[in-house]
């Protein structure tokens, strides 16, 4: 199995109820989200690792830590990883950007690969992975396989909720692929939404309901 990190912080805890609303605002609900995918970023990047570089304060010469290695990539599950996405290079705006546009066939509930882009030299970058939802895990699976064939080797997985189905469909599909979520809500239901869920977070987030 995956190593599964729920994030329980109560600010992220209180926009994701806020997120959870039925009748928040298509502007709203893009500003919490972004908010939010702040603070997860957060927690997904808290053991990158680091270097001592010589630098100067105004006082006198120091050693300070700074990151090490390339920078990251975020790779968007499009189109609603790109609400994810928003936010996370507020915080870090050098990280590289892959897309890969999947879609849900809604009589099987698979993924359907229709896009992808991503940086030459992913085997050398942490791939931090987005989707809003980990639903049946399907999506996330084939990005990841995706990845992987164009060298990704590390790799983590970050979303708003999860279903029990999904983490499992994930884990064992890529059981070297941590994941890193706000809440794992109680199931899917016969369409393969999350229960109780927020909805589809694209069509809310783009206003295409």
């Amino acid at each position: 199995m995956a190593e599964v990190t729920v994030c329980d912080h109560p600010l992220v805890q209180h926009k994701l109820t806020l997120l959870r609303e039925k009748h928040r605002s298509t502007a709203n609900f893009r500003q919490v989200l972004r908010e939010l995918s702040l603070l997860l970023a957060y927690e997904v990047t808290r053991d990158l690792p680091v270097e001592l570089v010589e630098i100067e304060t105004p006082l006198k010469a120091m050693q300070a830590p700074m990151l090490a290695g390339k920078k990251l990539v975020f790779a968007s599950i499009l189109r609603a990883g790109n609400g994810l996405v928003d936010g996370m290079l507020d915080l870090v705006p050098s990280a590289r950007v892959a897309h890969v546009g999947i879609y849900r066939d809604h009589d099987t509930l698979e993924a359907r690969r229709y896009f992808f882009k991503a940086p030459a030299d992913l085997g050398e970058r942490i791939v931090i992975v987005v989707d809003p939802m980990l639903a049946t895990g399907n999506s996330a699976t084939d990005a990841i396989d995706a990845l992987k064939a164009e060298g990704a080797v590390d790799l983590r997985f970050l979303c708003l909720l999860a279903a029990p189905e999904g983490v499992a469909r994930l884990s064992a599909a890529h059981p070297d692929v941590p994941i890193f979520t706000a809440a794992i809500d109680h199931r899917l239901n016969e369409n393969g939404y999350i229960e109780p869920g927020l909805g589809d977070a694209g069509d809310r987030l783009y206003g295409t309901k």
